[in-house]
């Protein structure tokens, strides 16, 4: 009990002395002779709660990096995969413009030459046997297509239908070694065949029937077209003539000519289901440069 007493007592005393000294260092404000003993403190503590926020504070980081990872994860995935629609948005944009023009160049040359078409597009690349370059397009004998039909694009000839079936069609194209066409030079009546001559379809062969007429570099091609139309009708584009060989004593003349259709890049075309009622001779050809 004594123990008691006093330890309540050396309390009080010691609570009173406190107040005291509270009450002097306030009222005496900056002059208060306890004055270093408020500023010793403050910086030990001060410096106490540096040194505790500065350890604590990696900790602190570290838990949060590792509460928010997954959400961040999450977040991640999520923008990779908005951005990945969003190339593949632009990517189709660009391809259904391009389309739409390839489909305009169509649509003109058609009109140009007078003939009817069933457009469609290149689906795959593949060989047939018995020919190395033959493409599949995606419309068939439901939209009118049949073997021994034109194949063309806005650019000009492309080739042939070898076979049909009820959606899709196989084309032999005008560069495969097999293949032939009738041709015409531009501007006159000398005729001759093009043969592919593979070159993944940068040349073609062109070989005039009459080695005594004139042929040269730049010379234009058109195709000559079949009995009935078929399977090549008329007036289509085919190439520029890029060197000429020299054949003494041959009957033929023989040179190697530029398809205008890029036979290597193929997308959209269009297979002629009717023929024009006329030979449309050169005015499907383009116009030349410098003559625009």
């Amino acid at each position: 009990m004594r123990d008691s007493r006093r330890a309540r007592l050396i309390l009080g005393v010691l609570l009173t002395a406190a107040l005291v000294i509270l009450t002097v260092d306030h009222r005496t404000g900056d002059s208060s002779p306890l004055r270093p003993l408020r500023a010793a403190g403050a910086y030990l503590f001060g410096t106490a709660e540096q040194f505790g926020g500065g350890v604590m504070r990696p900790v602190s980081t570290f838990v949060h990096a590792i509460l928010t990872a997954p959400a961040a994860r999450e977040r991640i995935e999520a923008l990779k995969e908005e951005n990945a629609k969003l190339r593949a948005g632009l990517l189709a944009g660009k391809l259904d413009a391009d389309r739409a023009k390839e489909l305009e160049r169509l649509v003109g040359l058609a009109g140009a030459g007078g003939y009817k078409v069933v457009p469609g597009n290149v689906i795959a690349r593949r060989g047939q046997p018995g020919f190395e370059d033959a493409v599949q397009i995606d419309i068939g004998t439901s939209d009118g297509v049949r073997s021994e039909m034109t194949v063309l694009n806005g650019d000009g000839l492309v080739g042939r239908v070898l076979h049909a079936s009820a959606r899709t069609s196989t084309v032999v194209l005008i560069s495969d070694p097999a293949s032939a066409a009738g041709a015409r030079l531009e501007g006159g009546k000398e005729i001759g065949v093009v043969h592919g001559v593979g070159e993944h379809g940068r040349l073609v062969q062109f070989r005039l029937l009459d080695s005594t007429a004139t042929m040269s570099r730049g010379g234009r091609i058109v195709s000559f077209g079949s009995q009935n139309a078929v399977p090549y009708v008329p007036g289509v584009p085919i190439g520029v003539i890029e060197r000429v060989e020299s054949t003494p004593g041959e009957l033929t003349r023989i040179a190697y000519a530029r398809p205008y259709a890029d036979l290597t890049a193929l997308d959209v075309v269009g297979v002629v289901v009717k023929a024009p009622e006329r030979d449309p001779r050169d005015s499907v050809l383009p116009a030349k440069e410098g003559s625009r």
